[in-house]
């Protein structure tokens, strides 16, 4: 674990950059998290950032297949979204935990 400043805020970070607490998480930290990957958010990321934090909060498991069911986004629009890793930069940007189906 790191303490990493990130949007002006002191987060514990795992050696991957994911956010430990997902309470720190808000979107000042999700824009600047976007940014370092190349990826300009808009309403669309945000509802889906915002659906893997509600399904991680109930304690689901997360995949690409079970985003694309969402009604957010098919599959297709999520890797447009999220080109260089549909989940694995979903997921770091919504400050949830690196999903276990993530290499």
């Amino acid at each position: 674990m790191a303490l990493k400043t990130i949007a002006g805020t002191q987060v514990n970070v795992s050696e991957e950059g994911y956010l430990e607490n997902m309470n720190e998480w808000n979107e000042d930290i999700a824009k600047e998290i976007a940014s370092e990957v190349g990826i300009e958010l808009t309403d669309k990321h945000f509802e889906v950032l915002n659906y893997l934090r509600e399904k991680t909060e109930a304690g689901e498991a997360l995949s690409i297949r079970k985003v694309g069911k969402s009604g957010i986004t098919d599959i297709k629009g999520l890797y447009k979204l999220f080109p260089k890793g549909p989940l694995k930069f979903s997921a770091k940007i919504a400050g949830i935990p690196k999903p276990a189906s993530c290499v």
